[in-house]
């Protein structure tokens, strides 16, 4: 936050004009993609997600992601200590965070540095540098900056030296807590973006400081913006077209914890982890105004039992985690299995196996979600492929989860959960929530577990339910919920349970095609990749190749039409952020190649030749990069038919 105390008293900023219209001509683009980096708690993210909300209230299209440390607070000026934002601005409506940065905002050279050599920035990138390094007192510093801003401009890079530092101390006392609004007021200079739309979203962004906060935010911002304006001999404009209807602009947890509420849940029981732990941060403020409760346990353990004890009592809970608080609640969850009480469980999965990269975007937990839990324990898993996506999956979770009386496991990740994309504000229905806790008389001779031959489901009995008395157990149990062991009744009981799945699978739809019915290369995706192997398939598609794409939303059960879609397509492939071998390693073969999990799945369950590929270097995967895959994938095809 910037607590700035300011040099001079100023005017309150409502009451303050709006910038004089520029001289510079601005050149239209299509879209841009910004980077706003520094140390961490220099505010950088801040400055980035605040330029987004600002995009989008203009009418453009974003996507942010969030550039985090793997560190909680890396040593200043260090090349793994970037943090920021990175905000993709575009004409229209926007899927994914894109390919390479076109223009980036950098507190120092180091944190720049990592990004370079990530390969994150376009050749001739328009970098904007703070210059308060070249004459630091520490010789050190000062030689390292000279050195680096010498390799910058020589590489191709279009390095301007910005005094902002000294630019901010003739306003505020500590620069470093002001800096990220002269910044911000600098993009929105080069961007054309209106200044009284960017002082509206400071005052809502520190609306619960003091109004000497704001103040000092808003003549930070108007101080970046006039020198930009005077100094930088650029400028762009990307047209955008303000929607007709109300819009909301939130990360991917926001829109989860907005998607608890909407439910009808009423109790969220979590541990704080990274990138889980947001959305319980939105659930604790305004929870309660709304009956809720958000209990944080003292493990993840005891956080799944209390979301299990209070949908035991009637109504269905949930409770949010990601990889590692995953592993920890599967002995929990398989109680939930075994006594058929709903539930329903949040993994933001994040890079691993162990502590991993609890910062970074993976996709490594489907297996995990599917299979985890010792012995049979089914359970229905759904995957969220945009920030709105959500929102109504954990609606539908809330639903799933009454309605079978199983766990249901939403999976998102890190680039979702933090990721920022403006969507229709959501309107909501009575269809949304679930009825009244039944509290009607059990009829006479009525079973806790009298489960339906055709489809494994049975009346759930409620605590309190007249005639309801039993005892719930996690042993194995017969109709009557009496422990028991013997082979037909175990075997009933799972028989039933699976089930479940089959009845659920029954009533899905066949996921829609993106592109063409038939061709020669089917694309398969799930999750928070949607966006990108969708706009790489349109690129190729202009190109002439015959490439569609489908992407599923529900991995347990399987929906329909999967092995039809596939049939109809020369090659079929996925596109995960999970392991997979690649057939390019010496060492592997058709016999000791491990497939992604997706490719495993499609494999195993309808016998077709599933190719695979996949990327885990922790950050979303780029429209370019599917690009190239597909032009490959094709290419050897090509080359084998030449062959032959």
């Amino acid at each position: 936050m910037n607590d700035l105390s300011l040099k001079e008293p100023v005017k309150p900023a409502r009451l303050q004009a709006s910038a004089p219209a520029s001289t510079k001509a601005a050149t239209i683009l299509k879209e841009h993609i910004v980077e706003v980096i520094s140390d961490s708690g220099e505010g950088a993210q801040r400055c980035g997600q605040t330029l987004g909300s600002i995009a989008a209230k203009t009418g453009n299209g974003i996507w942010t992601v969030e550039i985090i440390p793997a560190e909680i607070r890396p040593p200043a000026r260090s090349v793994a200590g970037a943090s920021g934002n990175r905000i993709r601005i575009g004409a229209g409506p926007i899927s994914n965070g894109g390919d390479e940065t076109n223009l980036v905002v950098a507190f120092n050279e180091q944190v720049l540095l990592g990004r370079v050599r990530a390969g994150e920035l376009k050749r001739d990138c328009i970098i904007l540098l703070e210059s308060m390094w070249r004459e630091h007192p520490d010789a050190t510093i000062s030689a390292s900056y000279i050195e680096t801003h010498a390799e910058l401009v020589k590489a191709g890079y279009r390095v301007h030296e910005i005094p902002m530092e000294r630019e901010c101390l003739t306003l505020v006392s500590d620069a470093k807590r002001g800096k990220n609004m002269f910044a911000l007021g600098m993009l929105c200079s080069i961007y054309s973006l209106d200044l009284q739309l960017a002082r509206e979203q400071i005052a809502l962004t520190f609306g619960k400081k003091h109004a000497d906060v704001v103040k000092s935010n808003v003549v930070l911002l108007e101080a970046g913006h006039k020198w930009a304006e005077a100094n930088l001999d650029f400028k762009y404009s990307i047209p955008g077209v303000r929607s007709k209807e109300p819009q909301i602009v939130v990360n991917g947890n926001t829109a989860l914890a907005l998607g608890v509420l909407a439910s009808g849940m009423e109790i969220c029981a979590m541990y704080p982890i990274t990138p889980a732990t947001s959305a319980s941060h939105y659930l604790a403020e305004i929870f309660e105004k709304v009956g809720g409760v958000v209990h944080q346990a003292e493990d993840e353990i005891a956080a799944c039992s209390f979301a299990i004890g209070a949908s035991y009592a009637g109504k269905c809970a949930v409770t949010i985690t990601s990889g590692p608080g995953y592993s920890l609640k599967q002995e929990a969850i398989g109680l939930a299995v075994m006594g058929e009480i709903p539930l329903v469980v949040v993994n933001v999965q994040r890079g691993g196996p162990s502590t991993g990269q609890p910062t970074k975007a993976e996709q490594g937990d489907a297996l995990a979600a599917i299979f985890g839990s010792h012995g049979d324990a089914p359970k229905v898993v759904m995957a969220a492929s945009t920030i709105e996506d959500c929102f109504y999956s954990i609606i539908t979770a809330r639903k799933i989860a009454e309605t079978f009386n199983m766990v249901v496991v939403v999976l998102t990740d890190a680039n979702l959960g933090s990721s920022q994309q403006p969507f229709p504000r959501p309107q909501f229905s009575e269809t949304w929530v679930a009825p009244p806790v039944d509290q009607s008389a059990i009829p006479a001779g009525a079973m806790p577990y009298d489960w339906d031959a055709t489809t494994g489901l049975a009346r759930r009995f409620i605590p309190g339910q007249p005639n309801g008395m039993h005892t719930l157990t996690g042993l194995a149990h017969d109709r009557q919920s009496h422990v028991a062991y013997d082979p037909e009744i175990n075997e009933e009981s799972l028989r039933a349970r699976s089930l479940k799945l089959a009845a659920l699978q029954k009533t899905l739809k066949a996921p829609p095609l993106f592109g063409d019915k038939s061709g020669d290369l089917l694309l398969i995706g799930w999750g928070s990749n949607k966006g990108a192997i969708e706009e790489a398939v349109e690129i190729v598609r202009a190109e002439g190749a015959k490439v569609s794409s489908m992407h599923l939303r529900f991995l347990q059960p399987l929906p329909p039409g999967i092995k039809d879609a596939m049939q109809r397509f020369k090659r079929v492939m996925t596109i995960e952020s999970n392991w997979c071998d690649s057939p390019e390693d010496e060492i592997i073969d058709e016999n000791n190649r491990r497939y992604s999990a997706l490719a495993m799945l499609l494999r195993s369950r309808y016998l077709v030749d599933v190719d695979c590929w996949s990327e885990v270097r922790g950050q979303p995967i780029k429209p370019s990069t599917i690009c190239r895959v597909i032009r490959d994938k094709l290419k050897q095809k090509s080359e084998k038919a030449k062959k032959s």
